[in-house]
């Protein structure tokens, strides 16, 4: 499906990027704002989150039941989302709703109301919210591994906050962080289905008009150095046992990112991967089992996770380390990367079916890059990936040093030193 991408950049900095698909009747329109988790002070952990969720409360011009009824009318597929480096709010239509949607966003965001009453309200629930993830042990892992992988860095923090913090935002506070954070210079709207460029730049100009160019308030957190921490949670009452292996890699912008989400693809992304194989099929020593990459602005992290028995743990943990000592050793082959560039290339276009997936694309493209990678330029760089840039990227991802392992159940009996985590 060929793309016809536009831009507009306003003055006063917001951003309009809009990917026309003939053809459909769909629209998707994103809001996505540059700030996120990392750019809060520490007494302000989770305020993004906070404010993400509070929007939806309602308005100068609209109550929190009407946001949800006109959510409900323009079908419902409204979603919200907070990451440690962006915050987005996009919304699913028919092409003929694209101005009610428009309104809709561009109002709770630019006009909250942020009543105390509502904003005590969500307190509670985003408590809750925390509850419900330390009931749930993979979670729990993956924020008590975080914070040691990322130690007195913004990146180690949970998104949400803490209580305490989140128990402190009252209006004034909540109000003057959105006002700082929430600025047109660093906003992105991006469009993708059947819309028309011209008018969603339109709308835009209309909504934002009143604003001046200012630069978006953001805390300058430093380059995020990773750890390799080793980290035992002892919990007798659950069933199964929960682990993490990590290493770093690249950053979100590095040219070698391709070769890296390659690498993570095949130790763990399907279930042709190694890990999957070998784990699951070959011993059924797990359900779930796989690797992912998280990239940051600065840098990059490969998790590899497993849900087993306990008695089981270590013998997982063996084939993972043998795996990936087995790259680090004698590479990649041919036949593997080739598969891999596959499913990575199918994954690409198969994307470009969805307008909301096109919108995704075009916002993190400019927010990650400044500017729009055409889909044929990320084709050919993945296509281009060689076994040698493969061991390139292991050879200095995998180092001993520089391994990670965490893991929470019932694990009186697991000990794990440096040595054994040595590749």
């Amino acid at each position: 499906m060929k793309a016809e991408i536009s831009e507009t950049r306003l003055d006063n900095g917001l951003t309009i990027l809009t990917d026309r698909m003939s053809g459909v009747r769909s629209a998707t329109l994103g809001f996505f704002v540059r700030s996120g988790a990392r750019d809060e002070p520490e007494a302000l952990s989770g305020m993004t989150h906070f404010i993400e969720h509070c929007v939806f409360k309602g308005t100068h011009g609209r109550t929190a039941k009407q946001i949800a009824i006109e959510q409900d009318r323009l079908g419902g597929n409204l979603d919200a989302f907070t990451t440690h480096e962006e915050t987005g709010f996009a919304i699913k239509v028919t092409d003929d709703r694209t101005v009610e949607a428009f309104d809709l966003l561009a109002d709770m965001l630019t006009a909250p109301l942020f009543a105390e009453a509502d904003l005590r309200n969500e307190q509670r629930v985003i408590i809750e919210e925390m509850k419900m993830v330390e009931d749930s042990p993979e979670e729990y892992l993956g924020d008590l591994f975080a914070a040691a992988c990322f130690p007195g860095h913004p990146l180690g923090r949970n998104i949400a906050g803490t209580p305490d913090t989140v128990h402190s935002f009252d209006r004034e506070l909540t109000l003057d962080y959105h006002s700082r954070a929430f600025q047109p210079s660093g906003i992105v709207i991006a469009a993708a289905g059947n819309v028309d460029h011209n008018e969603i730049v339109e709308l835009a100009e209309l909504r934002f008009r009143d604003y001046d160019a200012a630069d978006p308030a953001a805390v300058n957190d430093g380059h995020a150095r990773i750890s390799a921490p080793i980290l035992i949670e002892q919990d007798p009452s659950l069933e199964q046992a929960h682990m993490i292996v990590s290493a770093p890699l690249v950053s979100a912008a590095d040219p070698r990112r391709y070769a890296a989400e390659l690498l993570v693809n095949l130790i763990g992304g399907g279930t042709s991967s190694r890990l999957w194989q070998r784990v699951r099929e070959e011993r059924g020593l797990a359900y779930s089992v796989g690797a992912s990459f998280a990239a940051y602005r600065d840098c990059g992290l490969m998790s590899v996770f497993a849900g087993t028995a306990p008695e089981q743990i270590e013998e997982v943990l063996d084939i993972v380390l043998d795996e990936m000592r087995w790259i680090a050793r004698e590479g990649v082959t041919a036949d593997e990367l080739d598969l891999a560039k596959q499913q990575t290339r199918a994954s690409i276009l198969l994307g470009l079916e969805d307008s909301a997936g096109r919108a995704a694309v075009l916002a993190h493209s400019e927010m990650v890059h400044g500017r729009i990678i055409p889909v044929e330029e990320t084709l050919a760089a993945v296509g281009s990936v060689s076994v040698e840039d493969i061991h390139a990227v292991v050879s200095e991802s995998f180092r001993s040093e520089q391994i990670g392992f965490a893991a929470i159940g019932d694990l009186t009996h697991l000990n794990v030193t440096r040595d054994r985590l040595s590749v």
